[in-house]
Formats: C-alpha cells, sequence, structure tokens
C-alpha cells in the first residue's frame, strides 16, 4: 500500500499543478469535423496537415493493401516480416529525397519515436561520439540521445554560433548535430543551411527530424531540404508518415552507407515486428497524392488558411510566435487560464488542446492550433471570432 500511496500523491501533486493530462475518445475518422465522446467537434488538434488520414484513395489502398498481405506481418524485417510493399516504400521514398540527398536510401518504421531513437543510438554507439542537440528538440531525440553510448551537449534555440564553438571545442572522432525542423510547439523554422554550413566545416552529420515538414514544405512536399534547397552527403533525413502522409511510420533517408548502418546497428528496427504491409501499400497512395497536383493545390490551400488565421487573431494580452506552418500556438501563460480558455472553446464545439509543461516551459502554457488543407475558410473564421472574443474578457 505505500507504494500505491507514492502513486496516487504524485497524481494528486499533477492535479495541483493543473498537469493531469486527460484522453477523449475520436468515434470518428480523423477530420476537422469529428464525433468526441460523444458530441459533434470541429477540431484544430491533429497533425493530419493535407487531409489525407480520410482521403478516399487513401482508405482504399488500405484496403487493397490488407486484401494482398493480410493484417499483420508476422515478424521483424531481418526475419520474414519485410515484404514487397515496405521494399516498394523504401525505393519509393529514396527516390522521393533523391535530389536533396548524395546515393540516398531509405529505411521505414513502424513510428517516428522508433526512427529518432534508432539514429541516435546508431550514429552515437560509440563512447568517442559527441551529440550536440537544440535545446527545443523532440521528447524522441532527447531520449534518442540519452540512449545513445555518445556523449551530449545542448546548444541554445537557433543559436549557430554557439553550435559552432561546441563544435570546434570537441575532439570527439564523430559529431552528430540534431534538430527539429519545424518545432512542434512554436512551429518555427531551424536555420538549416547556416546549420549545415557548420556541419560541413567540422565533419559533422546534421541529422534533421522533419516531422512537420515533410509533405508541407518544398514545392513539391519533399519538405524542409527542398524547402532551403538542401543537397550534402552530411545530411540525415528522418521524415514522419502520420502526420501530413496521413497514414502511419517514419522513415531515415540517408548515404546508402549510412542506412546500411542502421539495418546492423539499430535496436529499434532489429528487435521489433515490422508494422502490417497494408500500412505500407497506403503510403505509396498517400505519396502519389503529395507529389502529384492535388498535394500542390492542398498545400496552396494550407498556405491560405494559415495567412488567414493569422490576418484574423487580433490579440494584444496573449502571445503569438510567429509561425508560417500549420502549427499556430496561442501562448497564454499560466495552466490554469490555457486549460480554462481550452475548456471554453470546448464547451463552443471547438477542439484546441491547451499544452502544459514539460511539454513547454513553465508560463508558456498555450492553445496548439493546428490547422489542415480540409478546413474550410468559415471554420477558420469560426475558430478566430472565439479566441479574440475570449482573450477579450
Amino acid at each position: 500500500m505505500n507504494l500505491l500511496d507514492k502513486v496516487q500523491r504524485q497524481l494528486a501533486a499533477l492535479e495541483t499543478q493543473s498537469l493531469t493530462r486527460r484522453r477523449r475518445i475520436a468515434e470518428s475518422p480523423c477530420a476537422p469535423r469529428q464525433t468526441v465522446d460523444g458530441r459533434p467537434m470541429l477540431a484544430f488538434c491533429s497533425n493530419d496537415y493535407l487531409g489525407l488520414a480520410n482521403h478516399p484513395r487513401v482508405v482504399e489502398a488500405l484496403r487493397e493493401g490488407a486484401s494482398l498481405y493480410g493484417a499483420g506481418s508476422g515478424a521483424s524485417h531481418l526475419i520474414s516480416g519485410h515484404s514487397r510493399a515496405h521494399a516498394l516504400l523504401e525505393e519509393r521514398l529514396a527516390a522521393f529525397l533523391a535530389p536533396n540527398l548524395v546515393d540516398a536510401r531509405a529505411l521505414y518504421f513502424s513510428t517516428g519515436y522508433m526512427a529518432n531513437l534508432a539514429v541516435l543510438t546508431a550514429l552515437g554507439a560509440d563512447a568517442d561520439a559527441m551529440i550536440f542537440s537544440e535545446a527545443l528538440n523532440h521528447a524522441s531525440l532527447i531520449d534518442g540521445a540519452r540512449l545513445a553510448r555518445a556523449g551530449v551537449s545542448v546548444y541554445p534555440h537557433g543559436d549557430v554560433a554557439a553550435l559552432a564553438a561546441q563544435l570546434e571545442a570537441s575532439s570527439a572522432s564523430t559529431r552528430i548535430v540534431v534538430t527539429d525542423s519545424v518545432f512542434s510547439m512554436d512551429g518555427d523554422l531551424a536555420p538549416l543551411p547556416e546549420l549545415l554550413a557548420v556541419c560541413e566545416r567540422h565533419g559533422a552529420w546534421l541529422v534533421v527530424d522533419d516531422a512537420h515538414g515533410f509533405g508541407i514544405l518544398g514545392a513539391h512536399g519533399r519538405g524542409a531540404l527542398e524547402h532551403f534547397a538542401l543537397h550534402s552527403p552530411n545530411l540525415v533525413y528522418v521524415g514522419t508518415l502520420g502526420k501530413a502522409a496521413g497514414v502511419s511510420g517514419a522513415f531515415i533517408a540517408a548515404h546508402a552507407g549510412v542506412i546500411e548502418l542502421m539495418v546492423q546497428r539499430a535496436r529499434p528496427y532489429i528487435y521489433t515486428t515490422a508494422s502490417p504491409p497494408a500500412i505500407a501499400h497506403a503510403l505509396l497512395a498517400s505519396l502519389d497524392i503529395i507529389e502529384g497536383e492535388e498535394g500542390t493545390a492542398l498545400r496552396a490551400q494550407l498556405a491560405a488558411l494559415i495567412a488567414q488565421l493569422d490576418a484574423s487573431l487580433t490579440l494584444t494580452r496573449w502571445q503569438r510566435p510567429v509561425s508560417h506552418t500549420p502549427i499556430q500556438p496561442v501562448v497564454i501563460g499560466a495552466n490554469e487560464e490555457a486549460l480554462r480558455v481550452a475548456a471554453s472553446l470546448h464547451a463552443q464545439g471547438l477542439w484546441v488542446p491547451a499544452i502544459r509543461p514539460p511539454t513547454v516551459p513553465a508560463n508558456t502554457a498555450r492553445l496548439r492550433i493546428t490547422l489542415s488543407a480540409a478546413h474550410t475558410v468559415e471554420q477558420v473564421a469560426q475558430l478566430a471570432q472565439a479566441i479574440n472574443q475570449l482573450e477579450a474578457l
């Protein structure tokens, strides 16, 4: 009972600080209009940036994949679970990223978290390696750095000069710089061209987690590397397939030698059952949309909605970090007020989450608004009006 008492005290402490997290149950497909806990809601909280999670072509491809390959893979990739669908997806992703990578090859993972753990523990497997991690990196990158045998040095957010000084002072035989491309709580972009120049000057890898950029950034949706027109053998790219691509999983794309090292060394890849082949089959349909004319139109629609929200929010008390991505935060400050505002929006049928520490720094609790190309002009106007009115109270 003493153990359970301690657990209850920990839970009570979270409740006292307004830090308790609660799940809601979505009863319909991921879309702007959803049924949640039995009531209709207008959602501004998913990462389905292009509206592909319930796209008819993608849904049909998932059905087709299940009929071709069954429900599961049965084993890890290196035993018997690597299907033709997985192989085709990896080939397609490598070709998609080839303009930005040298001798590109791709490796598919079940989740983005696993991909980030894999890349840092494999590249940073030696004790004489050093990982240089951006201060605002995603939790999966932080955990990957902790699990690696390499040392870890954190550089301030977006501070290329500080990173350069750290690299200059390091005697590590392998140096790995790792950063988000689009930061998930602020929506801002990392200075990737400057980071890559520093990495090339010091012979370091640049690992880019493009979870919120893949499919969105760049003329063809190739992500942050295309957006900044980057091309280098020093690049190691992680892309997520459960956000703009609308399905599930992630991948690492890099020089073929780096990917072969992942196959041989990356424990999150080696020691887990491969994802269902039907998922990979559905993702081929997602990539068709992202690369094609429809993808171009969806990105244009999304950009217009981002501009509309930016022009419509007239806040004076709450803060809005500059973001030109679908992630549009409204920083409120105190946990209690952020929860109150989110609850008020929820009462109006608007689903916008309140994000609190430790996900964001103390006293920066916020609404994390995410837009999708599937939203309408009228829906974005409704959200902006509701937030403006709440701030004025």
